[in-house]
């Protein structure tokens, strides 16, 4: 099982990257989304492509380790006015 921050490599395509995404399916498909760890010679960034996850083979685990997990999640209610309609 692949997971975000590891190398993979698509075996029928042969492309390679880094897992920056997972989506599972309501009917079991479970869906990984690559992201090439190199810039291209014209300095451009690749575009990242999806995979099914049975068909990628893991390269190097834990290639990438995650950064900050405190970036969203729940914030207090704003206060509304009370002269608001609701």
């Amino acid at each position: 099982m692949i997971q975000l921050g590891d190398k993979a490599r698509d075996t029928i395509t042969g492309f390679t990257g880094i897992c920056v995404a997972k989506t599972e399916w309501l009917h079991g498909c479970s869906r990984v989304t690559l992201q090439p760890d190199k810039i291209e010679k014209d300095g451009k960034i690749p575009e990242s492509h999806t995979f099914d996850e049975p068909q990628l083979e893991p390269v190097k685990p834990k290639f990438f380790k995650r950064g900050r997990t405190d970036t969203g999640g729940p914030r207090p209610e704003p206060e509304v006015h009370k002269d608001t309609p609701r």
